[in-house]
């Protein structure tokens, strides 16, 4: 490849609209142009690294029987309604009708699209187990596009769909999933932590990602140290510690308790501390169609991806709660709470004696309120709280951390939530209709080549890993219009593509402008041709990732690069 026919231009300054460091290399490196918000075009660089991503993953989805298929984009909305998602995920989804009216969805992910391919050809558990994927065109309407390629609206993604007889080979095959991702990661250069998951608007009964640990992030992932333990904060747990002393019980009073309707002015009034408040936090659930309550410690927070998910519903928080008969600044727990409306509990409440809650009441809270003594019905503790830094780890006790993370990868097990939901059956060894088990993985190839940049660059481009870097060698030919200079770089040229994936800077332009487009190609090796390493009949590679330089003869130069892509 010629420099001076590259399609596209590298930027010096950085771009007004760019803060991530994925963001201004990619559109600084001639890799990406924005065409609307959160929509990219892919300029060569891009194009290249992104097939070397895609040949990976083709390679290791075909060691454990992946088939590919081509699923369409555009997909009849009966389809999602058939799977109940047409109503029930957000403006995420775009909806479109076509020129005769029919409602259509432009698809965000293909799993009703998988199962309606895969019902009309797996009748027979002879034809069990399998998994198809695509590396396909999606379109999320995400509302908060941002980051360059982190966060778009239309995105390049593999995904797969196994089918399965059984859980437990459903079980078997998702390990085989989870190992391949692991070596995809390894083979393109980049390390990722694999954590537990909120299964979402994806539904099924298990879930993992495959995070990138970033302070470009925005998810927050809990860790511990000492064994390992990782999750996401949607769905972390932890050890809650005992504040109080259980034996005290004390008399249940009632207090005035003028103008306090925060937790912050209660713990001033009282001179308490917030773990000594019981919070109250009410919802609208959008699959019941009613408000729901959740009861929880002062110091804790509601972890709203939990509570999605014991509710297999969307949630809001609500702000006005008379139109509900519910008093804002003093809900408390009673019996007729309970028989009114859906309530849950969190976990740190549950034996919780001397405590305080709202009375139901404008200006008035109990204090000495029991658990196990002042509610006659019967109520179940779950676990509903976000975790906080320092809490205990539930496996081993030591502290938590948080830190942020990119997702780049997910894997999930589906159970039968769209084969069910979507009436796909087979015909069993015992002549018995069955409805399949799901599972599916999905990478976000995007994604992946921003993460690679957030986490190998330094402050000239981005670094790119042997294996998927857009060319493996840079010449930069200065003073290209002498012909010494020429000559030798343009053999160089030709002798090494026979073998290697070459871009050759042929433009008569000063050292310094080749050299800084050289780092935002971010290619590992760089030969540089000079009139002075010519008549010293030498070359001088720079090395992209230590930027250390080799000063080698030309009989040594061959030999030279084999050695790097050797190791």
């Amino acid at each position: 490849m010629l420099m001076s026919k590259l399609f596209g231009e590298r930027l010096k300054a950085k771009p007004a609209d760019a803060n991530l460091i994925s963001h201004i290399f990619l559109l600084r490196g001639g890799y990406i142009r924005p065409v609307g918000s959160g929509i990219y075009s892919m300029l060569t660089p891009c194009v290249r690294i992104q097939r070397k991503i895609e040949k990976i993953i083709r390679e290791e989805m075909e060691k454990i029987g992946g088939q590919e298929v081509i699923l369409p984009v555009v997909v009849p909305a009966e389809l999602w309604k058939e799977s109940g998602r047409f109503e029930g995920v957000g403006s995420e989804l775009l909806r479109i009708k076509d020129r005769t009216g029919r409602d259509m969805v432009l698809s965000m992910t293909h799993e009703e699209a998988a199962v309606n391919l895969a019902k009309s050809e797996a009748k027979s558990y002879i034809n069990y187990p399998f998994m198809i994927y695509q590396i396909q065109t999606k379109f999320r309407d995400e509302p908060r596009a941002r980051g360059g390629l982190i966060r778009v609206r239309e995105f390049t993604m593999k995904d797969g769909y196994s089918f399965h007889t059984s859980f437990e080979d459903l079980d078997e095959y998702y390990d085989k999933v989870y190992k391949a991702y692991e070596k995809i990661f390894e083979r393109i250069g980049l390390n990722v932590v694999p954590i537990y998951s909120d299964t979402g608007m994806m539904g099924g009964t298990g879930a993992h990602e495959f995070m990138l640990l970033s302070e470009a992030g925005e998810d927050s992932i809990v860790i511990c140290d000492e064994c390992e333990y990782k999750a996401n904060i949607e769905v972390a747990t932890s050890q809650l510690e005992d504040l109080h002393d259980e034996s005290l019980e004390k008399e249940k009073t009632l207090l005035y308790t003028p103008s306090i309707k925060t937790i912050d002015d209660l713990t001033k009034f009282l001179q308490i501390s917030q773990s000594k408040i019981v919070k109250a936090v009410v919802y609208y659930a959008n699959s019941l169609g009613k408000a729901v309550i959740v009861f929880i410690r002062g110091d804790l927070e509601v972890n709203e991806a939990k509570l999605r998910s014991l509710l297999q519903s969307d949630v809001k928080a609500l702000s006005d709660l008379k139109s509900y008969g519910l008093t804002e600044g003093f809900v408390g727990p009673n019996d007729e709470i309970l028989s009114k409306f859906k309530v849950f509990f969190d976990k740190s409440l549950k034996g919780q004696k001397d405590m305080v809650v709202g009375a139901n009441k404008t200006g008035y809270h109990f204090t000495g309120f029991s658990f196990g003594r002042d509610l006659k019905l019967k109520v179940k503790f779950d676990d509903l709280s976000k975790v906080k830094e320092g809490q205990k780890c539930p496996i081993c006790g030591s502290p938590l951390k948080i830190k942020r993370g990119i997702e780049m990868a997910n894997i999930f097990k589906l159970g039968t939530k769209y084969t069910k939901s979507m009436d796909m059956k087979y015909v069993d060894k015992d002549g018995t209709l069955e409805v399949p088990i799901m599972g599916c993985y999905g990478i976000g190839i995007g994604r992946l080549i921003a993460g690679i940049i957030e986490a190998s660059h330094d402050d000239f481009g981005p670094i790119w890993p042997k294996n998927i870097a857009p060319w493996q060698i840079q010449i930069c030919a200065l003073n290209f219009n002498n012909a010494s200079v020429k000559e030798k770089a343009l053999e160089i040229y030709r002798k090494l593509k026979e073998k290697y994936e070459v871009i050759i800077d042929d433009r008569n332009l000063s050292a310094g402008v080749q050299f800084a487009d050289a780092d935002l190609l971010g290619t590992p090796i760089r030969i540089i041709v000079s009139k002075r390493n010519i008549e010293n009949k030498q070359f001088e590679i720079v090395n992209r990732f230590s930027r250390e330089s080799n000063i080698v003869n030309y009989d040594e130069l061959y030999n030279f690069i084999d050695n790097f892509y050797k190791k």
